[in-house]
């Protein structure tokens, strides 16, 4: 519980790496003329600067219209706070409404409850398995597998390409030139799950000394950016935004585009508004592709792209005004055979997905899983994960908890310090 905490004061953590997440808490005072905010959150106090810029949002993620001022924000307010890494300071990105019952502010005459597991409603997720543990069975009519044919390695080919891309990643300057001085930076793209997602990736990765410090961890991820918003990046809307985000977010790591060389992707669109399975997934592995066929252009170094599924959704909450939860069961569930079916089409050879130059122009990466991060919530996989409930916040069960963040980041630090086509750059020693 305590290591967002000391992520909020980053100065303690030394992770040089470090560099945005989301963390709940309660408004203790808020000062409008001096711009800073007092909270509690994690069972600690803060005071931080609150920047011009900064968002106000109600619980729906609307800009509240008297900003600082709006009478919502009062001590006890709950409240979700975005922090943005800037050096060796946190600065305050978004604040935004809960929209949960005000309580006091915790004190030490009145402290913060303990993270509980009451009972809450849990959707009927019994006829649903994981696509790892599913082999050649099918889903609707659709097999199982990570990979073609029920399986969850890849093919020899597929496996063998990835292998050799691998070995070509190396330190590179801010020119994308080898240097023995320069950087290999691991990407993450995707919406609010994927900060978090990555944020505990970061936060463990920081701390096991195995991790190749040449290697850097650059948080792209943005709260509310799913699939369809991204896939345009000259769209002059969400997509402009968002990778003109993304390039903010390297340059404030002192990285460049020509730095990156792996991609660790996450993302979803908010629940099926497309059609019944499989419609909307396939809606979603289409953006998914248009998406990989930036990268080339945009980070021509870049070689290697992983993709994680979403979490659990079974406990998920309507949001406060009364609409279903963006993703709940089984469209979490559903949503990685999106991932799936984008990587079939690259290892069955479509000329669009092509990643190798001899065969013509390069239109993507190479494609592969990483950590497929889906289990039918506290039953176990073939592999023995599981979530509880509480490794999601406890206002809308959708979102990672602190804990759940970290449960996270180790199922995505083992992958990356194992895998044939990472651990050779993303470890010390394993060249």
């Amino acid at each position: 519980m305590k290591h967002i905490l000391i992520l909020i004061a980053v100065n303690l953590l030394g992770v040089a790496n470090l560099f945005a997440f989301e963390v709940e808490a309660v408004i203790k005072s808020l000062d409008t003329a001096q711009r800073r905010i007092s909270f509690h959150a994690t069972g600690q106090d803060r005071n931080v600067l609150i920047p011009a810029e900064v968002k106000i949002l109600d619980a729906d993620g609307k800009a509240l219209a008297d900003g600082l001022n709006a009478k919502e924000l009062v001590a006890g307010a709950k409240v979700i706070l975005s922090i943005q890494r800037e050096g060796d300071k946190p600065r305050l990105q978004v604040i935004r409404l809960t929209g949960k019952e005000n309580s006091p502010a915790p004190s030490k005459t009145n402290p913060a409850p303990p993270a509980t597991s009451g009972a809450e409603p849990q959707q009927d997720t019994s006829g649903l398995t994981a696509i790892p543990d599913l082999g050649e069975r099918e889903y609707q009519g659709f097999p199982g597998g990570l990979y073609p044919s029920g399986k969850n390695a890849r093919p020899t080919e597929h496996e063998a390409a990835g292998v050799a891309l691998a070995r070509q990643v190396q330190p590179l300057d801010a020119d994308g030139k080898p240097s023995a001085d320069g950087k290999i930076v691991l990407l993450g793209i995707g919406f609010s799950n994927t900060v978090q997602a990555f944020s505990g990736f970061m936060q463990v990765a920081g701390e096991d000394k195995t991790v190749n410090p040449k290697v850097q961890l650059v948080n792209g991820a943005v709260g509310g950016m799913s699939a369809a918003r991204i896939q345009n990046p000259d769209d002059n809307a969400s997509g402009t935004q968002y990778w003109k985000t993304v390039d903010e977010r390297l340059a404030t790591a002192s990285a460049t585009r020509a730095q990156v060389q792996a991609i660790w992707i996450k993302e979803t669109d908010p629940g099926p508004h497309d059609g019944p399975f499989p419609k909307y997934v396939k809606k979603l592995e289409s953006e998914l592709t248009n998406i990989v066929q930036i990268l080339p252009a945009r980070f021509p170094n870049a070689k290697l792209v992983y993709f994680s599924s979403r979490t659990y959704g079974g406990w998920a909450k309507k949001r406060p005004n009364g609409t279903g939860p963006g993703n709940s069961e089984p469209f979490s569930f559903e949503s990685g055979f999106a991932y799936k079916w984008l990587i079939e089409r690259q290892i069955k050879g479509e000329p669009d997905l092509n990643f190798d130059p001899t065969r013509g122009e390069r239109k993507s990466p190479w494609l592969s899983w990483s950590a497929y991060l889906w289990s039918n919530g506290p039953k176990p996989r073939t592999d023995g994960v599981f979530f509880t409930i509480d490794d999601f916040r406890e206002n809308d069960r959708m979102h990672e908890s602190n804990e759940g963040m970290r449960k996270v980041g180790k199922l995505l630090l083992e992958f990356f310090k194992n895998d044939t086509t990472t651990k050779g750059w993303f470890v010390v020693g394993s060249e």
